[in-house]
């Protein structure tokens, strides 16, 4: 009897570890989570390692956890890869047919890819991934799937996105060292927008914005294609800051504030609640009331998505995008966080969730857990070893999985 496969994400945020346990149908080859862990993360900062032995630490806490879930060991992982040094660039490859006939194939898909790497990367960086965003065979431009087409010249507009050296290193190595092997890396926006947009609101144009603890990612599409990839650095953390300097107490309970009663001024009324400290903390004196809390989160998610909108500027997408604005991360949750969205976007605006994915676990439905799922269903799309991925627009693409793993060998021999 067939053994149904097992596919884990695992997410290391600045202050959460998260991992996404899915299982394959081995008769369908349906793909069900059927585990979710978290855990705190210990040794990161702003998505980059600071502490090889914390991280390593919380990763196996969170991984004994989801073993314990599932009822299984967990022995390989698709891994997320984040944080501000995450850089992207635009390329173009071209190549000759290789068939008499003219007739193109996947080889000569690789190799017209491979030569759209042929750019100036920073010593210290290296290439993640590479999205081809369209073709181009002779005169005939704006093609999605050359195979089987016919013709002389192949070209490709494609989206290099490339990490710092070091930080892949220090993320493969402390992974590895809690058991996991390393089936794939993945940049952590990808896999979220993998979870979350529908193929209709990639062509018509969106924004995937994920507020994690320290940074702010962005991700937007149109047509399908990728036009804009930015990590900013700044993100969910601050708003515990802020409140933590303006109610003038510690960060634990800043941050218990948040999540207790934090909200928006919109979000709020007219509600001037006052809120004693003490019953955060018994060790704290005075209060606060929900109005000036609320000031407090409005002021700094503003300045945020101002940030955002001026990279949405940047590319001519500012106010732009038909299907407006998708929030994830925890933060996404907050009280009247869309209705600040909608007013300095000036679009529609929504929370992103995993779409299409079977499971009875009800937290799945929380958008703090779309990067793990997103890269189990990542792998899920990947797990044919003589496949190629699927990139996030539903077409299929040819990564250069060879150079990707070439990086990790070499990672690891040093």
């Amino acid at each position: 009897m067939a053994h149904a496969e097992l596919i884990t994400g695992i997410d290391i945020g600045t202050s959460i570890i998260r991992i996404a346990v899915g299982e394959v149908a081995p008769d369908t080859g349906e793909l069900t989570i059927i585990g979710l862990a978290e855990g705190e993360s210990r040794g990161v900062s702003r998505g980059t390692i600071r502490s090889i032995e914390e991280v390593v630490a919380s990763i196996a806490r969170v991984k004994t956890r989801a073993e314990k879930m599932v009822g299984a060991q967990l022995s390989s992982a698709v891994a997320a890869i984040s944080g501000s040094h995450i850089t992207a660039q635009e390329s173009k490859g071209v190549i000759a047919v290789a068939r008499a006939d003219g007739e193109i194939r996947e080889d000569d898909v690789e190799r017209v890819l491979e030569a759209a790497q042929a750019v100036s990367v920073p010593s210290n960086y290296e290439i993640i991934h590479v999205l081809p965003r369209r073709f181009s065979i002779d005169n005939q431009t704006d093609i999605k799937d050359p195979i089987g087409m016919n013709g002389v010249r192949l070209e490709v507009e494609a989206q290099i996105i490339e990490g710092q050296s070091s930080h892949i290193k220090n993320l493969t190595k402390a992974i590895t060292l809690t058991g996991f092997g390393i089936d794939d890396l993945v940049v952590a926006m990808l896999a979220s927008a993998e979870a979350t947009l529908s193929e209709r609101q990639k062509d018509l144009g969106v924004a995937m914005i994920n507020i994690g603890a320290a940074t702010t990612s962005i991700l937007v599409f149109e047509e399908g294609d990728i036009m804009l990839v930015k990590v900013l650095p700044v993100g969910a953390s601050h708003v515990t800051n802020d409140i933590a300097i303006g109610l003038r107490t510690n960060i634990d309970t800043a941050e218990a504030i948040k999540v207790q009663y934090g909200s928006t001024l919109s979000a709020l009324g007219r509600s001037t609640d006052e809120i004693q400290l003490s019953q955060i903390d018994e060790r704290e004196e005075g209060s606060f009331s929900r109005k000036y809390l609320a000031e407090i989160i409005e002021a700094r998610a503003e300045e945020i998505f101002s940030m955002v909108d001026k990279e949405l500027r940047s590319i001519g997408r500012s106010g732009k995008l038909p299907a407006g604005v998708i929030l994830s991360g925890a933060a996404a949750s907050l009280p009247g966080l869309l209705e600040v969205a909608k007013r300095v976007f000036r679009l529609p605006a929504g929370v992103g969730v995993p779409l299409g994915i079977n499971s009875a676990i009800e937290k799945i439905s929380s958008p703090e857990y779309t990067t793990a799922v997103g890269l189990v269903m990542w792998g899920h799309a990947n797990r044919e070893p003589s496949g190629y991925p699927i990139n996030i627009n539903g077409l299929k693409w040819f990564a250069v999985i060879a150079e990707q793993m070439k990086s990790i060998v070499r990672i690891f021999k040093s």
